[in-house]
């Protein structure tokens, strides 16, 4: 064999659950903490004091999950506010990175920050969706690691599913699009993965009102329980109480003040470790999920890899 073989894996992501390893934060700035709600299409004025212990607070969370985290550079004010979710400006495949390109317009500016983040910890990039693509990462949900469900809607079109597919075919990864609901227009933010959380392999999150048809009928053909959780809490999360990040399968973190949804995955045998953001997370319409960019999970696509 040519070269010499990297014993440790430091990126790859084919999974929603795989344990992680690695993952991409970005602490909240200025930029985030003076922005403007009308502008953001953020339900209130952000309370800069509360909202920083709530994302200190999550940020420990995550590192007792054992993930190593790698800080996106936000110093300074760029004006991007919402650059503290960085799940959505790109993608992180079993071969390397995809930069998206946000449909939100806002966000496009983010992804230079992505691409530089790759070259610093080593990450190729195979890919870059181009205009008139759009695609973000909330709507990029792994079925299983040959699997990628895409959600079609204000974020995601189809010109972005069509590159993201030919990026993928070589990988031999299927990407398979589904439609999403109107809800509450464009101005919103509607994710696939406001609807729809995994849990385990063979375990998701979903509300039922707003999901797919045709990819429930997939999942659960596939033999993925899928736990309904109910409209109260939907309503009062604007969907958050259904983003969840799962650290490892059946291991996840949740945000705390939705007793029936943690409940749910308790039920069906998740620890669950709650933190409060109803100042990080409600009015900026981004729940742990987004708040994390995945780099390694450790799952059998990240396989040993030969360095020339």
């Amino acid at each position: 064999m040519n070269g010499r073989l990297q014993t440790e894996a430091r990126f790859g992501v084919a999974s929603m659950v795989a344990p992680l390893r690695r993952v991409a934060m970005r602490r909240p700035g200025r930029a985030t903490l003076a922005a403007d709600p009308a502008r953001w299409h953020y339900a209130e004025p952000i309370d800069p004091d509360r909202l920083l212990r709530q994302y200190d607070a999550f940020a420990a969370c995550v590192a007792a999950s054992g993930a190593e985290i790698e800080w996106i550079d936000g110093a300074g004010d760029d004006g991007l506010a919402d650059a503290i979710f960085p799940f959505d400006p790109s993608f992180m495949t079993s071969g390397g990175a995809i930069l998206l390109r946000p449909g939100k317009a806002l966000r496009q500016p983010e992804v230079a920050s992505h691409e530089a983040l790759y070259r610093r910890v080593g990450v190729p990039v195979v890919g870059a969706i181009e205009p008139p693509g759009t695609a973000e990462g909330g709507d990029l949900l792994w079925i299983d690691d040959a699997t990628l469900a895409v959600g079609r809607g204000f974020r995601t079109n189809q010109a972005g599913i069509d590159q993201l597919r030919d990026f993928l075919s070589p990988l031999g990864i299927e990407v398979r699009a589904f439609d999403l609901p109107m809800w509450q227009g464009s101005a919103a933010c509607l994710h696939l993965l406001s609807l729809v959380s995994p849990l385990d392999r063979d375990l998701a999150l979903i509300y039922p009102r707003l999901f797919p048809v045709a990819l429930h009928q997939s999942m659960r053909e596939r033999g993925i329980e899928l736990l309904e959780a109910g409209d109260e809490e939907f309503r009062a999360s604007g969907g958050l109480n259904l983003n969840v990040l799962a650290t490892a399968p059946r291991r996840c973190i949740a945000l705390d003040g939705f007793p029936d949804t943690v409940r749910l995955m308790q039920e069906a045998g998740c620890e669950v470790t709650c933190f409060e953001g109803d100042a990080l997370c409600i009015p900026c319409e981004g729940g742990p999920t987004c708040l994390t960019l995945p780099i390694l999970r450790d799952h059998r696509s990240s396989a040993l890899k030969t360095i020339p």
